[in-house]
């Protein structure tokens, strides 16, 4: 067992799961740069204190997950640990300078490096922070409307036996589209990767809201914020993760998992 502080700076949005309910994939750094995975949590189960957001500190009693080999992945030590929110870094301005000086220590410009690291058994690296050439595009491609009828039946027979049980509780929505960026990296290496960050998924949901249920209206909405304000104007890093499944299987094993799009830094930021 041990206390880890952890600056939490992704949150991915909710996926279901037959054997641990809806999951949310939390990560972000020690105190010294390095990263860290926290999985499986019930993030919408938690009480509201333990309810963390973005570049919150936490506390939380954290052991290595034994059944996932990727090294930066760990668990709650139970499924009522606490988690003690310690501070929080603020924007402190729009180039985010206190934030970088965590996010920003290790940062790939090569993709082909960074897939070379996950393959490598001996490292194994399956979270990082990467600083694109350039953004392409944005894309949003139609996918199923609701969740599996089958993982969603599952799991309410695992309920019936689970040690956490709340007939209240509404599984998520599942989003009817996927985001992606389609990139370039220092190589000139083009790729397409899916954005799973919670925040874009939030942010599809309210622009829905906003225009009726206009599906259209509310993708050309998330896309204006994600292509023409972060990808155009913001001096964007992805935050890019592998998944268990894929991370020794896929040519490409990485999605982005967050952005973080502070302002460019001018001469006159500097002091």
């Amino acid at each position: 067992m041990a206390i880890e502080k952890v600056l939490i700076t992704v949150k991915t949005y909710p996926t279901i799961s037959v054997k641990y309910d809806e999951l949310v994939c939390t990560a972000g750094f020690r105190e010294d740069g390095t990263w860290i995975r926290i999985y499986p949590i019930q993030f919408r189960k938690k009480s509201y204190k333990d309810q963390y957001k973005k570049y919150e500190w936490i506390e939380i009693d954290l052991v290595k997950n034994t059944s996932d080999p990727r090294p930066e992945s760990y668990r709650p030590h139970s499924e009522d640990t606490e988690i003690k929110k310690v501070g929080e870094i603020l924007a402190d301005g729009n180039t985010w300078k206190k934030r970088r000086e965590i996010v920003l220590k290790n940062v790939y410009t090569d993709l082909s490096i960074l897939i070379g690291e996950a393959k490598d058994r001996a490292v194994s690296t399956s979270l990082a922070v990467f600083k694109p050439t350039k953004i392409h595009k944005f894309i949003y491609e139609k996918v199923e409307d609701e969740w599996d009828s089958r993982k969603l039946e599952a799991m309410k027979q695992m309920n019936l036996f689970g040690s956490v049980k709340n007939d209240n509780f509404k599984v998520v929505k599942k989003l009817p589209y996927k985001f992606s960026y389609q990139w370039e990296d220092s190589n000139g290496k083009t790729t397409k990767m899916m954005i799973e960050d919670w925040e874009i998924g939030q942010l599809y949901w309210n622009c829905l809201k906003r225009h009726d249920g206009d599906k259209l209206k509310a993708c050309k909405d998330v896309e204006k914020k994600y292509f023409d304000s972060f990808a155009k104007k913001k001096d964007i890093y992805l935050f890019l993760g592998t998944t268990k499944i894929h991370h020794y299987r896929a040519s490409n094993p990485f999605v982005i998992i967050g952005v973080f799009p502070p302002n460019p830094i001018t001469q006159g930021s500097l002091f």
